[in-house]
């Protein structure tokens, strides 16, 4: 393991997961972001009405376990996905399903700007024995993936779905807003290309301030080096990407089931475009925690444009907010009982982080961590 990453060293050799995220959940971002969604979200729950929302929400009842539990196959196609990112090696599959688990959990439930859960996820290899550089750059390149089948996902259902929107002011920004998260997609793969790395971790030192952050700059060339090297490895791009986009589609299957609970069942064609605006809408809020709020009032419009009623759009919206905390919850809850874990077994095996000799001694971080 690179020194300059050893967690055992303490702070002043770089900063752990945890560091980074309590630098997040301090940042003035996140918590602007939070009170932006929190605001959107009463504003849309009072304007739509609490009772028809609740009455929806009645409807699916103990369903809304069985659509939790749907999420879990498109969880594990996208950990799939990242899996064949990183570089061949005794790395089992359940550690990248776990590490995607908690990762989601991280990013849907606390303000870290969605960045928070990839940090983990990078740290996650690293104590797997996965060197710094291809870890941190099988999800920088993961992210890309997910993002640019994401749009291919959104042009599909609109291919399907043409004649539902019409030709009018809807399926003009549908069209509109596709393009810019192209652009943007391809403004974040030239970025890769130039040292995408490095930069953020200069733009994460004047976020988050503090010195550790300087040593990370030590591994950033080494990460951008990965970079490059991974969009070389077109066979495992196209593999993960298609594990992406089946996660993509399978996922529909939570929205279908859904809806059917509300009480207004739809066909799968209606179901693929809800999924892939939805979905669209609320990777375009990642500065609100959880697109809280903007995904609500997303979905109140895509429901309204395909004929679905408002309060069981936004039902809609509340039980997938109740299957974040269902598989969520649980994931915060074993990534910090993890913690606790390891660091009550470090002090009887190395008398505490402060012990001589304890830098020296082989990290067992990712199992505290994950």
């Amino acid at each position: 393991m690179n020194p300059h990453l050893d967690p055992e060293r303490g702070r002043a050799a770089h900063p752990t997961p945890m560091y980074a995220i309590r630098g997040l959940l301090r940042s003035r971002a996140a918590y602007g972001g939070l009170a932006v969604g929190v605001a959107l979200f009463a504003a849309v729950l009072a304007w739509q009405g609490v009772d028809d929302v609740a009455a929806a929400l009645r409807r699916a009842g103990w369903g809304m376990i069985a659509i939790a539990l749907l999420h879990l196959p498109p969880l594990c196609a996208d950990a799939m996905g990242w899996r064949r990112l990183v570089p061949p090696g005794p790395l089992r599959r359940r550690t990248v399903i776990r590490g995607r688990w908690i990762g989601e959990a991280i990013n849907d439930l606390l303000p870290v700007l969605q960045m928070g859960g990839n940090v983990v996820r990078a740290w996650l290899l690293v104590d797997r024995g996965v060197q710094v550089g291809a870890a941190g750059a099988s999800v920088v390149v993961d992210v890309t993936l997910i993002v640019f089948t994401q749009i291919l996902f959104t042009l599909f259902g609109l291919s399907l779905l043409v004649p539902s929107l019409g030709h009018g002011s809807p399926l003009l920004v549908v069209i509109v807003g596709s393009g810019i998260m192209a652009l943007l997609l391809a403004g974040f793969y030239v970025a890769q290309r130039r040292g995408f790395f490095s930069f953020l971790v200069r733009v994460s030192r004047r976020i988050l301030g503090g010195t550790e952050w300087a040593s990370v700059s030590d591994g950033a060339a080494t990460i951008d080096a990965e970079v490059l090297r991974l969009y070389g490895e077109r066979r495992a791009l196209l593999t993960s990407g298609c594990w992406h986009m089946l996660a993509w589609l399978v996922g529909v299957a939570e929205v279908w089931v859904a809806l059917y609970l509300l009480g207004q069942p739809v066909d799968v064609r209606t179901a693929v475009l809800f999924e892939s605006l939805g979905q669209a809408i609320r990777t375009g809020a990642f500065a609100v925690p959880g697109a809280l709020g903007v995904q609500e009032g997303g979905y109140v419009l895509v429901g309204s444009a395909l004929g679905i009623e408002p309060g069981v759009a936004l039902g809609l919206s509340l039980v997938r907010r109740v299957r974040e905390l269902l598989l969520g919850v649980p994931g915060l809850i074993s990534w910090q009982a993890s913690t606790i874990r390891r660091t009550l077994r470090k002090r009887p095996d190395d008398g505490g982080a402060g012990a001589p000799g304890a830098a020296a001694r082989p990290s067992s971080h990712g199992e505290g961590l994950l």
